[in-house]
């Protein structure tokens, strides 16, 4: 073999990410686009490089008691089941007038221990909604294994009037296998916009050895956090009271509502209760943002 075969084999590791520093990169990408045809949302678009795909759109919800076609419930299919060192995932969806979708995925996702060298994985989640569409994104819960390192960027860009509901569930460590997440570091961010106003921007950083981690005006050594939002709610005091009043009392969840976004959070130690304080909280707000009841979508009994 020629010193130019063998420079050029050793580009091509460099390009599919066969590299042990912080330029390696296992890309993949799903792109989605939903439409409203003759009263039905139809996914017009899905688009995908690499180890993310879609199953077939489903209509679970049939008409509503108005003969109106219920929304496009769509699954997100991520093969590997979590992200390792280097990888680099891109979800975009974008809901146009007039359609309604709904977004979920079929198990938790997991974030797994940073290699020897430190190397960081990547999530990025776009949502775009266009005047007079609905969106409800709700993935189930995220799992951070101890000594994890990424970056998760969630932006939603909503314009006129459309309606976005969804939520981030993630748990950090595994206690019940006493693997506390003692180490590495996980930077999340949001951004949610209506018609390029800024209405919620947020980073929050996840490092263990940082005193926002285990001080009592931050984390406070809690192992599970969860983020509930909706955003197009006609009576926003009528929507938060009605959560106060069929939503179980705990000193481990709160709802306010801020330039529009109603924002629920829970921080506490158990996965389930996280999961089913927002499952609980979408069947409240989703008639009063929606016009419709919850409809579970199957995958999630499986």
């Amino acid at each position: 073999m020629t010193a130019i075969e063998t420079s050029l084999d050793a580009t091509r590791l460099m390009d599919s990410g066969h590299r042990f520093d912080g330029g390696r990169r296992w890309q993949a990408s799903l792109e989605l686009g939903f439409v409203s045809r003759d009263g039905i949302t139809r996914m017009a678009r899905a688009r995908h490089q690499g180890p993310l795909r879609v199953q077939r759109p489903f209509y679970p919800e049939g008409r509503g008691a108005e003969g109106r076609p219920g929304p496009c419930h769509v699954y997100l299919l991520h093969p590997p089941g979590g992200l390792v060192s280097g990888d680099a995932l891109t979800i975009s969806a974008r809901v146009e007038a007039g359609a309604h979708a709904l977004l979920t995925t079929p198990a938790a996702n997991k974030l797994y221990r940073a290699d020897s060298h430190g190397v960081a994985w990547q999530q990025a989640t776009r949502l775009e909604v266009a005047d007079g569409g609905a969106l409800e994104w709700l993935p189930q819960e995220t799992i951070a294994f101890d000594g994890s390192r990424g970056e998760q960027a969630t932006t939603i860009e909503l314009a006129g009037s459309a309606n976005c509901l969804g939520w981030e569930v993630l748990a950090l460590g595994r206690p019940a296998s006493e693997l506390p997440y003692v180490s590495g570091r996980i930077d999340q961010r949001f951004r949610l916009t209506r018609d390029g106003k800024p209405l919620w921007l947020e980073r929050q950083p996840l490092d263990p050895d940082h005193p926002r981690f285990v001080g009592r005006w931050g984390q406070g050594r809690a192992s599970v956090q969860a983020t509930l939002w909706a955003v197009g709610l006609p009576d926003e005091r009528e929507a938060v009271e009605a959560l106060r009043e069929r939503l179980p009392a705990s000193t481990r969840w709160a709802v306010t509502v801020r330039h529009g976004v109603l924002l629920l959070r829970y921080l506490g130690g158990e996965r389930n209760e996280a999961w089913a304080l927002c499952e609980a909280a979408w069947r409240v707000l989703r008639p009063r943002l929606l016009g419709l009841a919850a409809h579970t979508p199957r995958i999630w009994l499986t």
